[in-house]
């Protein structure tokens, strides 16, 4: 069973002003019920993902943040193609100093998977 990778009903990441632009901080969010389809088997896989970033200009708005990764609830997925989109996406909003985002993925199998993109 082979599950398409569609994420053409992916909501607006919405941001806001960063209040202490001029200082270097981390901001760190943790959203631990991620959830997505293995694209091989249709069965769901849970996890958690953890981003943690030095704004620039722009912060991300945590409702937004929050609807954009209940989008991924239905779609089928590699935990290396979501960990990585979630950061290219949360990139292209927010234009952050650095980011990281990882993906902890719950055992499957007997197995658990941790995946971490950076950026730059």
């Amino acid at each position: 069973m082979e599950i398409k990778q569609d994420m053409s009903d992916v909501g607006p990441l919405e941001t806001f002003e960063n209040p202490c632009p001029q200082r270097d901080y981390n901001i760190e969010i943790s959203c631990p019920e991620f959830t997505s389809l293995c694209p091989k088997t249709g069965q769901p896989d849970f996890g958690t993902i953890i981003i943690s970033y030095c704004p620039d200009q722009l912060c991300i708005e945590l409702k937004s943040l929050k609807f954009y990764l209940q989008t991924y609830r239905n779609q089928g997925i590699f935990y290396e193609a979501a960990t990585n989109r979630i950061l290219d996406d949360l990139v292209a909003a927010c234009q952050p100093r650095r980011m990281t985002v990882t993906g902890d993925f719950r055992a499957r199998g007997g197995i658990t998977t941790s995946v971490t993109a950076r950026y730059p």
